[in-house]
């Protein structure tokens, strides 16, 4: 049925602070597209200002992404650049932070938890 089909431009979207770990995190937003905070399933859009840092999080499914505007720097000290699909195992464990800002398009496939 065409009415249950929803179309994203994940560079014209209407951000909210982001707040799925219960509090906001400073310098993040996002776009909920199909998301279910409660089994932690789903898609969504993900901005991160320059100077902006995740939380350590440990995660409980597949966590993907795919890079699609700016630099993401890992908690090694890996650089995720515009293109970048990178995908962590359950159980794998990081931050994130970026000095000049990213856009990124994430499929998370289980709950994180923080660490």
């Amino acid at each position: 049925m065409m009415g249950k089909r929803k179309i994203t431009n994940p560079f014209d979207v209407e951000l909210k602070p982001f707040d799925k770990y219960g509090k906001v995190i400073d310098k993040m937003s996002w776009h909920e597209v199909s998301f279910d905070n409660e089994k932690g399933f789903g898609s969504y859009i993900l901005k991160l200002e320059p100077g902006a840092q995740s939380i350590p999080h440990e995660h409980g499914g597949f966590e993907e992404f795919i890079v699609l505007e700016g630099e993401l720097i890992d908690s090694d000290n890996t650089v995720f650049k515009k293109g970048d699909f990178v995908t962590f195992e359950p159980g794998s464990s990081h931050s994130s932070s970026t000095t000049s800002g990213c856009l990124l398009l994430v499929f998370l496939r289980g709950v994180n938890k923080q660490i």
